[in-house]
């Protein structure tokens, strides 16, 4: 057992222990947001964590509990996607999937740990412009606070993240607010891996 990732909180059961406290936040950013998510899959669920020995000993842990079913370098660093024996339960979501990214160079997160909750929400856009245009369509309320979140403190971002092999474009929209981060796509990070490993 490793006493840097108790001393540091991060052993899986510490966070499973800190879940249901991190989607209550989750769900208090999608009212801020003015979008109802209850009927969308908590597709997973990712980690921070600014040590790559601490993220070594993370990977090691959680293996314990889920099947690595990716390894894919996005952005010149390690995103391991874990499958869960058994999903996480929180919130009224089954959260089948675990993201843990090792730390980008230059980078450091001011509290290590729970990092973001990606949903799928359904779309044909390619682009990640166009995936918003679809967001605003299916929830008009997010459409009239768009130009106000700014002012609420809640930091956007749209992106079209890909590995190498992956065969479907899967646009995000994301939305940061007071450490935690909800991002929106149209395809599950289960059926991106499935895209991959038939490339």
């Amino acid at each position: 057992m490793s006493q840097q990732l108790i001393n540091a909180q991060l052993m899986p059961d510490q966070m499973i222990a800190n879940l249901d406290d991190f989607m209550h936040k989750i769900q208090s950013l999608s009212e801020i947001l003015d979008i109802n998510l209850t009927d969308f899959q908590a597709d997973h669920i990712a980690l921070r964590i600014n040590d790559v020995e601490l993220a070594k000993q993370a990977h090691h842990q959680w293996q314990k509990q889920a099947k690595v079913i990716s390894q894919a370098q996005i952005n010149g660093r390690p995103i391991i996607v874990l499958l869960f024996d058994c999903p996480l339960k929180a919130g009224g979501w089954t959260i089948e999937c675990l993201e843990l990214p090792y730390p980008a160079a230059g980078k450091h997160y001011p509290v290590q740990g729970w990092e973001h909750v990606e949903f799928v929400v359904p779309s044909p856009a390619q682009a990640a412009q166009d995936y918003l245009t679809d967001l605003i369509s299916r929830f008009p309320s997010l459409g009239k606070r768009w130009d106000k979140l700014s002012a609420l403190g809640v930091k956007t971002k749209l992106s079209s993240p890909k590995g190498e092999g992956e065969r479907l474009n899967n646009p995000t929209v994301a939305f940061k607010y007071q450490g935690v981060c909800i991002k929106l796509h149209p395809y599950s990070l289960k059926r991106i891996v499935e895209s991959e490993q038939s490339a």
